[in-house]
This record gives C-alpha cells, structure tokens and sequence, in this order.
C-alpha cells in the first residue's frame, strides 16, 4: 500500500516538473516570457508606455492577454492611450483585479510587470495543484486521474498558454470553497469579491455559501451577499467616471441557448463533416461533448449540501448564455470560463464508489483533455 502511494505521488510530482519544464520553454532571451501573452506584431494595439519594454511579439496571432497585460501598465487607467490599446475598452476595465497584481508585483516597473502578469497564471497553477489536493489527493490511481485532469484539463492549459484570467479565477474560487467548507462564509464572501474584480462571473461562486434554513441563516447572507459584491460596485461606479458606461453588448445572440447550439451545429455539421472525426473539429466535439457530460452528471447526481456542487451546477447553467464566440470551441473559451464546472464534476466524482460508474463518467466528462494535443509548447 505504502509503495502504491508512493508511486502515484512521485508521478503527481513528476507531472508538475513537466508542467513547469513545458512553461520554462516559453522563455527568451532579452523578452523573458512575454511570449506566453500573445502579443501581435505591428503594435497597432499597444500602449506607448510598452513600446519601448522589450516583449515577444507573434507575426501570425494573438489573444486577450495583451489587453490585460497593458491594463497593469495602467491600472487606473489614467491615460488615454490605454483605451485605444483595447479592442472593448469598458469591458476589459471591468476585469481589472490581475492586472493590479501584476503592477504591484512589477514594483510599477513596466518589464517587471509584463513579466508578473505573464507568470501570474503559472504560480495560480501551482497554488491550484496544492488545493485540488484536499479533494482529490493524487495518492491513489483515481485521485492521480482527478486531479491531473483538472490541473491538464483544456481550459486550464489554455489560460496558462495565454496568460489569461481563468486559471488566477479559478484558484480563488477554489480558495472560497475551502473557506466555506471550514465554517468561514464571511472570509469566502471577501474572497469572491475580490474574485469579482477578476470577472464578474467569479461572483457565481457565492452559490458555495450555505443555504439558508431560517431567517437568521437569511440574515446572515445578507452581508456575506454585500462584501462579495462590494468591491466590484466601488470599481464600476468608479469606471463610470471614465465611461458612460461599463456594460458592452458585443454578442449577436438573440435567445437563451443559440450560442450553444450554434456551437454544436456548427463543429458536427461544417467542421467535423469537412475535416473528418479524425481532425481537429473531432477535438472540438470532444470539448463539448464533455461539458455536456459534466452537466448531465451534475443533474444526475443532485448534493445540495456540497458546495462545489452549488458551485458547478450555477457553471451548467450559465451555458446556456454563452454567446456564439465563447460557445464555439475553436475559440478556446468554453472550456475556460465553464473550469469551475470542470472542476466540481472531478470532486463529485472522487465519492463514487463503484467503478463501473466512475470510469464511464470520468472518460467522457474529461475527454477535454484530448485537447492537450493541440497546444504548442504545453
């Protein structure tokens, strides 16, 4: 038994080397690792203030980071130049929480905070492997298969990937639930409002909160509700002084679900019938066939008193709002912004008991990770 545990941990750690060996080679000489930020070249969308801070610059693609990467050069957004550098100014704003930690981990130095958001996702990575520990212990061939599949899942690597905002999101998330479950609600309710200056739909997380039985269970969500959502008010009240407004309607989508399902018309019937099951549209169906399984199981197995269930079960619904861009898995968003989802799905599944279960849920709920296959460098 005790060599049983001892192999699986040694993998478990091997596993994290690997992961930190894969980031390791995004780094260059003279721009450090910039390149995990997919800055494009041309500088069309670039700050004056970042022009003259050596960064790795991509000729053929880019993606959202670099929005947030020049937000912490200017995290107040004091200069109007900044606002040029975004494609949707108010709604970047919005999501401001890690580029303030990158400029305060910079020290305000502009290649010391390119730096710290380009790594910020690497270190929640890290934080994120530890925690996951509590549910899913990486002792045993299940706990081994759980955790790598959150830590490696599609979502999670595609934020790393791109320095994006999940993965720093979802360690805070998670750190909610450990407050919740230790009989903390006041301390989660801190934690998700500071997770909602990250993302609006961090505050989704207060589902973990204990329901409420009584009136007095009532009266005391009533400020739990106020701290979490707090700090996002103070912040967009102050964006309004900047913005007439911060709200951005920048999706076509016109009933609950047609994203979703445009999503799914699109990868089986252009995709897949163009490219073939074998190509990379049949990954894009694995994505979503597994965040249909995931929800399907949390509907099957209803645990009201388990907070990642709350959790997981308000991250299935809220897919039904995706508009066409984040439901279409060639964007790599779904995967991204549904991780609590994912998430919740594992921990559910670590307390089935048999096996005939857990492995048929445990493939198709994480066939996510055949996206692996598709990264460059990770």
């Amino acid at each position: 038994m005790r060599m049983r545990v001892w192999i699986y941990g040694s993998v478990s750690c091997a596993m994290v080397i690997l992961f930190v060996a894969s980031v390791a080679r995004f780094y260059h000489p003279g721009t450090g690792f910039t390149s995990l930020i997919g800055f494009p070249a041309g500088h069309d969308y670039e700050v004056p203030a970042m022009r003259g801070v050596p960064h790795y610059d991509y000729a053929d693609f880019s993606y959202d980071g670099q929005f947030y990467a020049q937000l912490a050069l200017d995290p107040l957004l004091r200069d109007q130049a900044t606002d040029r550098a975004m494609d949707m100014a108010p709604f970047r704003a919005r999501r401001i929480l890690f580029s303030w930690t990158a400029h305060a981990l910079g020290l305000g130095r502009p290649a010391w905070i390119l730096e710290a958001y380009a790594l910020q996702n690497v270190v929640c990575w890290l934080i994120l492997a530890a925690l996951l520990t509590r549910w899913m212990p990486p002792t045993t061939g299940r706990g081994l298969a759980l955790w790598s599949a959150c830590l490696f899942s599609h979502g999670t690597l595609w934020s790393v990937r791109f320095a994006l905002l999940d993965v720093p999101s979802l360690t805070l998330t998670t750190l909610a639930v450990v407050a919740v479950e230790k009989g903390r609600p006041l301390l989660s309710a801190v934690i998700i409002g500071i997770a909602g200056l990250g993302r609006e739909t961090n505050l989704l997380a207060l589902a973990s909160q204990p329901i409420p039985r009584d009136r007095r269970a009532w009266a005391r969500l009533l400020p739990v509700v106020f701290l979490a959502v707090l700090p996002m008010l103070i912040w967009l009240d102050y964006l309004r002084s900047i913005y007439r407004s911060t709200l951005l309607a920048h999706t076509d989508q016109l009933m609950l679900g047609t994203g979703l399902i445009k999503g799914w018309q699109d990868v089986i019937f252009i995709d897949v019938k163009n490219g073939g099951l074998f190509s990379l549209a049949g990954v894009w169906l694995c994505l979503l066939i597994s965040v249909a399984v995931q929800a399907v199981y949390l509907l099957v197995r209803r645990e009201y008193e388990t907070p990642w269930w709350r959790v997981a079960i308000v991250y299935a619904l809220l897919m039904v709002f995706l508009d066409r861009v984040l439901a279409d898995p060639n964007t790599g968003a779904i995967t991204r912004v549904l991780l609590p989802m994912t998430v919740g799905f594992n921990v559910l599944l670590a307390s089935e008991t048999r096996w005939t279960r857990f492995w048929p849920w445990f493939a198709l709920g994480n066939l996510h990770l055949l996206g692996v296959a598709t990264f460059k460098g990770l």
